[in-house]
């Protein structure tokens, strides 16, 4: 009986997955971005104030919920951080310097790292060209500012 259920979920997921297109199954959605956060007061400072982005509700226990250029951002409550494993969200901007150099004008700290070169604002340029930095919110979370020329129009 389990190899049948089983069979027959795969051929509900072959079957559902067949009608849409490869380029449609979630590219034509928009993404919700994840945060976790402990420090609610001062991750709602933050992000509203210092970042700039609008706060949409509050809904305790769960999250902050936040909207950053049509993009749902939730800020996830909890009573202690994942550890952390690099960025967990990232702003694609036109003009790296002028972001970083708006963002230190508002208190943020640029972090630094010995494995990558980065220039006096603290932005490492990759191999492909792309220039990226990064900062940490009050909880610890790392952010990164990117500018990619290859998107640019």
């Amino acid at each position: 009986m389990v190899c049948s259920l089983s069979a027959l979920a795969v051929i509900r997921n072959t079957a559902h997955h067949n009608h849409m297109s490869p380029h449609s199954r979630l590219g034509n959605y928009n993404i919700v971005g994840f945060v976790t956060i402990v420090n609610v007061e001062h991750a709602k400072e933050f992000y509203r104030d210092v970042l700039g982005l609008r706060l949409v509700s509050e809904e305790p226990p769960f999250a902050l919920v936040f909207e950053s250029h049509g993009i749902m951002l939730r800020l996830v409550m909890a009573k202690e951080l994942p550890p952390a494993r690099g960025t967990v969200l990232g702003w694609q901007v036109p003009d790296i310097a002028a972001a970083v150099r708006d963002l230190q004008a508002a208190g943020v700290r640029f972090e630094r790292y010995d494995f990558v070169k980065q220039d006096d604002l603290g932005v490492w340029t990759t191999p492909t060209g792309a220039r990226v930095a990064w900062f940490k919110d009050p909880d610890g979370n790392i952010l990164s500012l990117s500018e990619h020329p290859e998107w640019k129009a």
